[in-house]
């Protein structure tokens, strides 16, 4: 298999709407979580606070579950 069909076939399995799915409730769950362990205090009194570190909070899990997803998703098709 050449890379482009390895990342055809990777963004293929991506796209599948409950790789999708999962993947954003873990990571509303999870950056949720971690903003308020995070920036607690300040979410609750609306000042100072980091909109990029937010948006990685929500990011980044969605990011893991979502490689996490593919890559099982292929090792049971292959």
């Amino acid at each position: 298999m050449n890379q482009a069909s390895g990342l055809h076939r990777w963004l293929k399995t991506f796209s599948q709407r409950h790789i999708i799915s999962n993947s954003i409730k873990i990571a509303l769950v999870v950056g949720t979580i971690l903003n308020l362990i995070n920036q607690g205090a300040q979410l609750l009194a609306w000042t100072d606070i980091s909109w990029g570190s937010i948006a990685l909070n929500y990011l980044i899990p969605f990011s893991v579950a979502s490689y996490s997803a593919v890559r099982n998703q292929m090792m049971i098709d292959s």
